[in-house]
C-alpha cells in the first residue's frame, strides 16, 4: 500500500499541478506511477463536472462553457502533455532522419510548427467543445475521455518499444513492472469504456475505435519516425486522443439526436 500511495503521489506531482507531499524519487516508489496516471483524469473529470454546474447556475453560453472545457484540463495537468505534443509535432514536421527528430524532441526551443499545431489544437478543441451539450451525461462522457486518454498514453509508454534514449520515460519504464502495469492499464481502459457504455453505447463504441486507431498509429509512427516511444510521444498521444475522443462524444450526441 505504501508503494502504491508513493506512486500515486508521484504521478500527481509529475502530471498535474496538485500539490503533493515531498516524496523520495526512488525506483521502488515509481513502480506504479504510470498506472496511476488515469487518477489525474478522474480529478479533471470532477472539475469539469463542477464547471458544468457553474455554467448552469450563471447561465453561461456555449462559448464560455467550451473555453472552460478546453482550458481547465490543460491548467490542471500543468500542460505537461501539451509540451510533448508540441515537441513531437515539431519533430514530425521536420521530415528529418529519426536521429535528428530525437534531437528536436530534446531541443528546449519552440519551433514554428510546434506553435502552429498548438494553436490548431486549441482552436479545434474549443470549437468542438462548443458543440457539446451542457448535460450531465455529456460532461460525464467528456470526463471519462480524459481518464481514457491517459490510460492509453500510459499503456503505450510501458508496452511499446522505447527509443533507447535516456529521459524521464526511460526512468519510469525501468521502474515499472511492464506486464503487470500493462494489465492494470488495460483494466483502466476497459472500465472507462464500460462506464461510457452505461451512458451511451454508441459513444463507447466510437471511443473504442478511436483509442485503437490512436494506439496503432502511435506504435508505427514512434518506431518508424523516432525509433521507439519517448515521453514526448506519449504526451502527443494523450493530447491527440483527447481531441479525437471529444469529437467522438460530440458525433455520438449528433447521431443520437441529442
Amino acid at each position: 500500500m505504501k508503494t502504491f500511495l508513493s506512486s500515486l503521489g508521484m504521478s500527481f506531482a509529475m502530471f498535474s499541478i496538485i500539490p503533493m507531499p515531498r516524496l523520495d524519487w526512488k525506483k521502488e516508489n515509481m513502480r506504479y506511477m504510470l498506472c496511476c496516471l488515469p487518477f489525474v483524469g478522474i480529478v479533471i473529470a470532477l472539475v469539469l463536472w463542477l464547471w458544468l454546474l457553474i455554467c448552469r447556475a450563471l447561465d453561461f453560453g456555449d462559448l464560455i462553457y467550451a473555453a472552460g472545457v478546453t482550458v481547465l484540463p490543460v491548467l490542471l495537468s500543468g500542460a505537461v502533455h501539451l509540451d510533448g505534443f508540441a515537441d513531437t509535432a515539431d519533430a514530425l514536421s521536420s521530415h528529418a532522419e529519426p536521429q535528428r527528430k530525437r534531437e528536436i524532441l530534446k531541443d528546449s526551443h519552440t519551433g514554428a510548427f510546434a506553435i502552429i499545431y498548438l494553436v490548431a489544437w486549441f482552436l479545434l478543441y474549443a470549437a468542438i467543445g462548443s458543440e457539446l451539450s451542457q448535460t450531465t451525461e455529456a460532461i460525464l462522457l467528456l470526463g471519462i475521455t480524459h481518464i481514457l486518454a491517459r490510460g492509453i498514453g500510459a499503456l503505450a509508454s510501458v508496452s511499446f518499444p522505447g527509443s533507447g534514449e535516456t529521459g524521464l520515460l526511460a526512468t519510469f519504464r525501468g521502474a515499472a513492472e511492464k506486464k503487470g502495469s500493462a494489465v492494470i492499464l488495460l483494466v483502466w481502459i476497459a472500465l472507462c469504456l464500460i462506464g461510457m457504455a452505461f451512458i451511451s453505447l454508441l459513444a463507447a463504441g466510437i471511443s473504442l475505435l478511436i483509442s485503437m486507431l490512436c494506439l496503432v498509429y502511435t506504435y508505427f509512427m514512434s518506431r518508424r519516425q523516432f525509433g521507439g516511444m519517448s515521453g514526448d510521444i506519449a504526451g502527443y498521444l494523450i493530447t491527440a486522443s483527447e481531441l479525437f475522443l471529444l469529437l467522438g462524444v460530440v458525433v455520438s450526441e449528433r447521431l443520437l439526436g441529442l
